[in-house]
């Protein structure tokens, strides 16, 4: 009797190890004729029957299930996480054995699988299908989790296509990681046209390098992107109606990282966001007691003042950051709105004077004083039109302003220059 039951079992394990080979078999003819279809049919089949299986057999098993469930790879999330976790648990089973039959095709695979998804999803970009662009993104974060910068990806791409509920998962996600996705941007000098470019990658910057269309490399070093990321987790929250939370998880982020600048002038973005113009400008100025030489924020605050009719503050925020950054365009560009603006009462005044002798004196003291108003705005105009030369909004104004104060010439200069202007748009 107990020869019987050996006989028995030794008949089961064999009528178990030739299904497992009968499944495998189909699935790996169905996956060379491009039936994943079948393949996960047969799969499936098979995988009840894994667990006996040796390493070699659990290897191929675990190869042809990721193959089957990667497909074309045109499939769902699921599938494709199916696929990484079969591909995955092959290589470690080889790793174990010593034998590394299937792992090499699998890195290639991988790879193939990585490219693909995001050439995807830099084409959905392109085509402004940012949900889609998203979800790829995701797909090659899964892919390879060491590189958190496709997650980022995946959350920026959310928040375009206005899924706040998406990219708030997301940058949740990188928040809890850590992720800071310090790196660098490389730039080059157009040999022909003089301008510095910023490149994709360095293989792609140093290959016009090599190839004589481009000079003068530099790498510049990307700033911590973690301010950035609690930022747009409060900004979601408040556009989903809940500041209790944005401020929360501002706070939290500034408890943790207290002399980190970017989270200081995130959380005054908030404040304003949120309408809090106080407390925007109490932490705006607490910054710039950390970073005195911040033309930045010297200018934000310019604004702030300016809107808060505080004209005299509003004109040293600005010239402080004229000052620091010479190059500033949109400080020239207030400092003029701001002069400007003093016309409005002078015009005011005028129109509400009468025709006796003290209103016409009047008149003509409103008048010179409007000119010279004019001419301390042409300084800062013109510098804005030098750094932009396509602000159609400075050239225009500069055009008024000549015709105003009969400089002639100028106003037909300027005249031609918004026409050409108005013309390309």
């Amino acid at each position: 009797m107990k020869k019987q039951i050996v006989v028995a079992l030794a008949l089961l394990v064999s009528t178990i190890s030739f299904a497992q080979k009968s499944e495998l078999k189909a699935a790996e003819k169905a996956i060379k004729s491009g039936n994943y279809a079948d393949a996960k049919s047969a799969i499936q089949s098979a995988e009840s029957l894994i667990g006996s299986a040796d390493a070699k057999m659990k290897a191929k098993f675990y190869f042809l299930k990721g193959k089957a469930f990667y497909a074309t790879g045109t499939v769902s999330n699921e599938d494709i996480e199916t696929a990484i976790q079969s591909f995955d648990k092959a290589r470690e089973i080889e790793a174990q054995a010593g034998k590394l039959k299937y792992t090499q095709d699998i890195n290639t695979i991988k790879g193939e699988m990585l490219n693909s998804v995001l050439t995807t999803a830099q084409t959905d970009l392109q085509n402004k299908e940012y949900m889609k662009s998203s979800a790829n993104f995701e797909k090659a974060y899964k892919m390879s989790p060491s590189d958190t910068l496709y997650l980022y990806y995946a959350a920026s791409t959310a928040v375009t296509a206005q899924d706040y509920v998406t990219s708030l998962k997301y940058y949740e996600e990188l928040r809890d990681l850590g992720y800071e996705g310090r790196g660098f941007q490389y730039y080059a000098l157009n040999k022909e046209t003089g301008e510095e470019e910023l490149f994709d990658n360095k293989v792609l910057r140093d290959a016009s390098l090599k190839a004589g269309t481009h000079i003068a490399p530099k790498d510049k070093p990307t700033p911590s992107k973690s301010a950035e990321i609690v930022k747009n987790i409060a900004l979601i929250h408040i556009t989903n109606g809940d500041n209790e939370k944005a401020l929360a998880a501002m706070k939290e982020a500034r408890d943790q990282n207290p002399d980190d600048l970017g989270l200081l002038i995130s959380e005054a973005n908030v404040q304003l966001k949120m309408g809090n113009r106080d407390r925007f400008k109490e932490l705006m100025q607490e910054a710039t007691q950390k970073d005195p030489n911040n033309a930045e924020l010297q200018y934000n605050l310019g604004v702030i003042a300016a809107e808060a009719g505080e004209n005299d503050s509003a004109r040293k925020y600005y010239e402080k950051a004229i000052a620091l950054d010479p190059s500033y365009t949109d400080a020239y560009n207030n400092m003029a709105v701001l002069i400007l603006s003093g016309e409005k009462s002078i015009v005011e005044e005028m129109n509400s004077l009468g025709t006796s002798s003290a209103d016409n004196k009047r008149y003509d003291e409103l008048r010179a004083e409007r000119q010279k108003l004019y001419e301390s705005a042409i300084p800062f105009l013109e510098t804005t039109l030098k750094l932009k030369p396509k602000n159609i909004q400075a050239a225009q104004t500069l055009m008024n302003i000549y015709s105003a104060t009969a400089q002639t010439d100028k106003f037909k200069a300027m005249k031609a220059r918004v026409e050409e202007l108005e013309a390309g748009n």
